[in-house]
């Protein structure tokens, strides 16, 4: 039976991670933390757009191409070809002419849509406050 660890009190400094805790969990304010590279892809602005675009399920290059706004053929490849490496998006080619790729969300890629649209309806739901304090920043700049 183990024991409760002790719980420290809310002014106490905080106590130092081991290194074996940190290894195991990451370090994402190390520099050379692999974590960093995924957080990029799931959070830069057309992988968060390209996540919520396959929430409702599989979709073709093209589709996707015209439902994100302002998303270049060449950064939409890019993005798709990042997440796809971390395990966030499935790609599949039928071989066909012309050519056919679809692409969709794998369990993880599910699991990280969600975080991000979350965010994402955040900024939405914010922005009136996030427009406000952009203004006032530029009148005193």
């Amino acid at each position: 039976m183990s024991r409760p660890l002790p719980v420290a009190p809310p002014d106490a400094p905080p106590r130092p991670v081991p290194l074996s805790e940190q290894l195991a969990r990451g370090d994402v304010m190390a520099a050379a933390c692999p974590s960093r590279a995924v957080l990029n892809h799931l959070t830069s602005r057309w992988g968060v757009l390209v996540l919520i675009a396959l929430m409702p399920g599989t979709q073709r290059f093209s589709d996707l191409r015209r439902r994100i706004g302002g998303v270049s053929e060449r950064m939409l490849a890019q993005t798709l070809q990042a997440l796809e490496g971390d395990g966030m998006v499935a790609r599949r080619a039928y071989p066909v002419v012309p050519p056919r790729v679809e692409y969709t969300l794998t369990t993880l890629g599910e699991e990280a849509a969600v975080r991000v649209r979350d965010l994402a309806d955040w900024v939405e739901g914010s922005l009136p406050q996030i427009e406000a304090q952009r203004a006032r920043a530029a009148g005193r700049g």
